[in-house]
């Protein structure tokens, strides 16, 4: 649009000219407030004491959140990008990865009083007359050079376990699944924080333009044991910019992205350059951040229309790399395909990509259904780190795989010799995470003989969350946002980086 126009519409819209001759009140109180409180602050306990050495920072500017973003990377970063498979439901630990050959003497006997120590159970166990304990019915074994225990459920993931770091002592407080995954998510167990993605976005920006920096996949091949809620990608009180994008199955991977019918790419350019005007003019009257949020997603949404057909078309990928992730990666959106689409994101520099995968929620029937969440999973996660190595992506990409919690050693309502069911355990339990600065062929930390409680080197959630921003080069204490008269961060006032894990 010419100046000429622009002149033109503003003179057949008076109410946009009275609007842009007036500075909002609150935008003035806001603007000046922060700068006076940054200057009282700093006189108080001086400069170095907020910012760091000037000799490593920028000299602030009065804008404390500018400051905070200006000085991010805090240290160098060994993770470039994430994806995070999120196994939701809570996956045991006994069949997997934490391996407890005692049980198997110990089978049908009631859970001791010294081991639970009067922990909590969720409702559904509280009131059984017995906590069975129960051995898992499958095998395990050492594999690769690192002689690690791995199950037979997973026969492709022992093949990696020399890549992984496997730790053991993972806990949280929430012992239901709607706190415990949004805990895991957003570092908080109510609704309302922003994703870790989101503040991945928020801190360090973006390294590809014309994709979002936060894309979401949820399995289409998965069990709906357990409900999946946007909010779990969702910006929370970030910006709306840095919320998570959810790419679906089918022809509109991203919703209400194509051209609606009757227009072209012509036409959408032209709409969204009036629309780009509007928004700007409201801008200028009102100063609202939420205004330039919008203009730059209709922005994304136009480029999206060219990028996004790109990077989910694997019909150039050869025959031997569906091979290698499985024949479901030739379904469009089963976890297997959404493996590799995630391996294409990461490529194309996309800096946090979220797999979710439901159904590991086993009450009971847990033998034949564990077995089949392992096989729909297994040779697609252990592909996905194999491809990204051979690659030479798996050193700047941190590779992350878990639940939000384990599961107990009693079996919950009915057990046979070859059936039984599992009740939720936040105490202890199992994530393995690979790739940029962890340490390869390790596992970290452990339980004891019942997998019940920690024996050592626990890993909180805040702490895997302070380790995370800590591989992308992030003090997880100094990257915080300024709400409603606090200042957030992800771990909240928590977390320690765990340094032993990292190389």
């Amino acid at each position: 649009m010419s100046h000429h126009h622009n002149e033109e519409f503003r003179l057949h819209t008076p109410e946009f000219n009275e609007l842009h001759k007036k500075l909002d009140r609150r935008r003035f109180l806001t603007k000046t407030s922060l700068g006076l409180g940054a200057l009282a602050i700093g006189s108080l306990l001086g400069v170095d004491k907020i910012y760091g050495s000037a000799s490593r920072q920028a000299q602030p500017s009065g804008d404390l959140e500018a400051d905070i973003l200006k000085a991010l990377p805090h240290i160098a970063p060994k993770a470039k990008r994430v994806v995070y498979l999120f196994m939701a439901g809570g996956p045991s630990q006994f069949e997997t990865f934490d391996y407890k050959p005692k049980l198997v003497n110990l089978a049908g006997q009631n859970l001791p009083d010294s081991v639970r120590k009067g922990q909590r159970l969720t409702g559904m166990s509280a009131n059984q007359s017995a906590l069975p304990m129960v051995p898992s019915i499958y095998k395990f074994g050492r594999h690769g050079k690192s002689q690690t225990w791995v199950s037979e459920l997973l026969p492709y993931t022992s093949s990696v376990v020399d890549d992984l770091c496997i730790v053991k002592s993972i806990y949280s407080e929430a012992i239901n699944h709607d706190p415990a995954i949004t805990f895991f998510q957003t570092g908080n167990q109510l609704p309302g924080r922003p994703a870790i993605g989101s503040w991945v976005s928020y801190g360090l920006g973006t390294d590809n333009n014309n994709l979002p920096t936060f894309i979401v996949l949820v399995s289409k091949n998965a069990p709906r044991d357990q409900p999946l809620y946007a909010r779990l990608w969702g910006n929370g009180f970030l910006e709306s910019r840095h919320q998570g994008v959810q790419f679906r199955s089918g022809k509109d991977p991203v919703l209400f992205l194509n051209n609606p019918e009757g227009y072209d790419g012509a036409d959408r350019k032209e709409m969204l350059q009036y629309l780009a005007k509007l928004n700007q003019l409201q801008n200028d009257s009102y100063g609202d951040p939420e205004i330039d949020n919008r203009i730059a997603q209709y922005e994304m949404a136009f480029r999206m229309q060219t990028s996004v057909p790109e990077v989910i078309d694997t019909s150039d990928e050869p025959d031997e790399v569906f091979e290698l992730y499985g024949p479901e990666s030739r379904d469009a959106g089963t976890y297997a395909a959404n493996c590799l689409l995630a391996r294409k994101l990461l490529e194309k520099d996309v800096k946090f990509v979220q797999l979710y995968h439901q159904g590991w929620d086993q009450h009971g029937g847990l033998p034949k259904g564990i077995a089949n969440q392992c096989k729909q999973t297994d040779q697609a996660t252990a592909a996905l780190v194999m491809d990204l190595k051979r690659r030479g992506l798996l050193d700047d990409t941190l590779v992350i795989w878990g639940g939000e919690f384990g599961r107990t050693v009693y079996s919950q309502g009915k057990l046979t010799a070859d059936d039984y069911g599992r009740d939720h355990h936040p105490r202890c339990f199992t994530m393995w995470m690979a790739g940029a600065g962890v340490k390869a062929g390790i596992s970290y930390g452990e339980t004891d003989d019942f997998s019940y409680n920690i024996v050592r080197d626990p890993v909180h959630v805040h702490d895997f969350h302070a380790t995370l921003m800590h591989l992308m080069g992030v003090d997880h204490e100094r990257l915080t946002y300024k709400f409603q008269g606090r200042r957030f961060r992800l771990t909240d006032v928590h977390g320690k980086v765990v340094k032993d894990i990292l190389i």
